[in-house]
């Protein structure tokens, strides 16, 4: 039995994941599940959110997890076990308006996913991605001009 050890990570800065992984590996050897849960979204029409806002969502919902998942896989791969689960969303698969950047970034995700899965068979790694339909999560509600305020994380 292991201890729970509490590690703080931002998904959407892909700049510390690495440390994050590695920090994790070390204090434990090894990953057996690796389960990319963090998502971050925005509702609003395509030509009202900005590029900036569009890369955000990116980082977090598929940068972030892809760079998770490859500093863990190495380590599942030498020991030739493990599993990856992406909880992704409905949205992955159909769009929706006022939703554009979201559904991009869960395609993508969608698409990485089913790529991966196909290459770990050989090495007995199961990649499973779950794409519920909509969730109700934490929302804050924004001040007028406020667009980090509209996001749901």
């Amino acid at each position: 039995t292991y201890a729970p050890k509490l590690i703080l990570l931002d998904i959407s800065d892909i700049s510390c994941i690495q440390d994050v992984a590695k920090e994790i590996l070390n204090c434990y050897g090894c990953v057996d599940i690796l389960i990319n849960n963090a998502s971050m979204k925005v509702k609003g029409a395509v030509q009202s959110i900005s590029l900036e806002l569009d890369k955000k969502i990116m980082d977090a919902n598929y940068f972030g997890p892809i760079t998770l998942t490859k500093a863990i896989l190495p380590n599942m791969i030498s020991r030739r076990t493990g599993q990856i689960v992406i909880i992704n969303s409905i949205q992955g698969k159909i769009g929706i308006p006022f939703r554009a950047a979201y559904a991009a970034s869960k395609h993508a995700a969608v698409g990485f996913f089913d790529c991966l899965r196909a290459e770990m068979e050989e090495f007995d790694i199961s990649v499973s991605t779950v794409n519920p339909t909509f969730i109700c999560s934490y929302h804050r509600q924004p001040a007028p001009g406020n667009w980090e305020a509209s996001i749901w994380k």
